[in-house]
This record gives C-alpha cells, structure tokens and sequence, in this order.
C-alpha cells in the first residue's frame, strides 16, 4: 500500500489564512506586523526565493521591508544594517537570505539580528533556549517540519528518529526539537558509517542533505514517517520519492511538503513576534 502524502500546501493555505486573521486583529490595534528581508547579491535563486517570501507577506498584511545589498558588502557593513534593523521598533522580523557571499561571515551576521525578531531561528541564542526548553523561535523549516507531524498525528515520544543532515538551521535544530519531543534521535552526515543501515532503523527519517534523491527506497524501514527536507534543482527532493512511496507509511512530496510550510511558518512567527512587542 502505498504511503499517504503529507499535504504541506493544504496546512499551508490553512495556517496562512490564521495568520491573515491575527495580523488583521493587530493592525487595527494600532499594530501592523513587518518582516524585513535582507539579500546580499544578486543570485537568482535567493532573489526568487525573497521575492516569494515578500509576496506572500503582503497576502496576510503583513508589510515587507526589502533590504538589497551589493554583492561586495562587507561584514561590517552588513551587521551595521543588521544591527539598525534590529533596533527599528517598526520591524518585528528579520530575514538575511543565507547564504551570503563567501567573503561574509554569515554567522556575525545572523549574531546581529535581535532574538526577539529572530523570526527564522537562526541565531545561538534562539537555539540554545530552544534547546533548553525556554521560549525561541524555532528555525522556520524544522518547525515546520513539526506543525507537518503534530498534523498527522505523529507523536514522535519513544520513537526512533533519525536525521540526516546536520546544518545549523535544518539538521541540527529539528533533531533538538525531536528530542525535547521526546523521541530517541540518532544524527547521521558525510561521515556516518554504515548510513543505510542506520536510517533503516528510522521511525521518523529526516533527511536534509542538500543530495538529490539521496535517501534511497531500502534505506527505509517499513511503515516508517520520512520527511523530506530537500529542495534540489528540477523539484527534486533528497530521498527518492517513488523508491518510498511503496515503503514509507507518511511522506513528503517535493514540493507540496515541507517547502509551503516553511513560508506559512516564518509569516506565523513574524505576527508572534510583533504580537509580543505590542505587549512589551
């Protein structure tokens, strides 16, 4: 029997439409939330991914602020951006399209945005209260990741979940979202020995590798949850779809899964965040 497809534009669509409703409630008390993007260069890719993240903002009323940024931006220059950004009391959330140039310390850069308006989960001191079990945002595809679970009904406590991937805003942070759920999580990566073998043993198998049809159908055990976390050139995914499909029990497909929850999710943490700072 084949797997059930985990419906990530469906929970999408609706979740936006709850995140139209809150931003309406908050602008007519005097508040409209604002996300404020920042793109240093000009690849097409990142450009095309703002500009979808900008669109949708304006469907659920909240405002864009759009920061573009030479392609030779210094560091320094773009924390100082960062950094006034940070203390605008009229942004709520900050955005730095990763990844920068090679020449920018991307790390000093998410550093300088307020965790407060941290609103895509990347700086350390988001992760570590999330870690910790103290409120953060979440980095926006691991919670997303989470919403697709909670959706299906997919309490991960006692569970095996094994993740592939361990990027500091995708590998990482969904296995410590896993754990604080109370799952068993194993972390595997390029240097994993053994690595079909283990993510067989997976009840939950994220994988985030950034590999086209990386995962294969018999690394998967049967009946398990596998979501995919990938987005790759020719809306490929990092496991071989149609190798799962007869294996997994829940599936992500690409796209339709992870990818429109991750968008609904950084919109719903940018009116949290404003929500909170109309309360401060």
């Amino acid at each position: 029997m084949p797997a059930d497809l985990m419906d990530g534009s469906k929970l999408a669509a609706e979740l936006t439409v709850l995140t139209a409703e809150r931003t309406a409630k908050l602008t007519a008390a005097g508040t409209t939330p604002c996300l404020a993007t920042v793109i240093v260069g000009d690849d097409p890719a990142s450009v095309t991914y703002v500009r979808m993240k900008e669109n949708r903002s304006r469907k659920v009323g909240i405002e864009s602020r759009h920061v573009g940024l030479p392609e030779e931006t210094t560091t320094a220059e773009l924390v100082a951006v960062i950094s006034g950004l940070s203390a605008d009391p009229a942004v709520h959330g900050i955005l730095l399209q990763h990844p920068v140039p090679a020449h920018v310390d991307e790390r000093a850069a998410f550093e300088a945005i307020d965790p407060g308006k941290d609103v895509d989960g990347v700086t350390m001191q988001s992760f570590a209260a999330m870690a910790f079990g103290y409120p953060a945002f979440a980095s926006a595809t691991p919670g997303a990741i989470m919403r697709l679970l909670d959706a299906y009904d997919v309490d991960p406590a006692g569970q095996h979940a094994v993740v592939i991937g361990r990027s500091p805003i995708l590998g990482k942070p969904v296995g410590m979202l896993l754990l604080a759920r109370n799952a068993t999580v194993t972390y595997c990566h390029s240097r994993t020995r053994d690595l079909p073998a283990i993510a067989a043993t997976a009840d939950i198998l994220v994988a985030a590798v950034g590999r086209p049809e990386f995962v294969r159908g018999d690394w998967i055990k049967p009946g398990a949850v596998v979501i995919d976390a990938g987005y790759n050139p020719g809306n490929v995914g990092d496991v071989a779809f149609e190798e799962a499909l007869p294996v997994a029990r829940l599936l992500t497909p690409v796209p339709g899964g992870v990818g429109p929850m991750t968008i609904a999710t950084l919109l719903a943490q940018t009116v949290d965040a404003a929500e909170r700072q109309a309360r401060a």
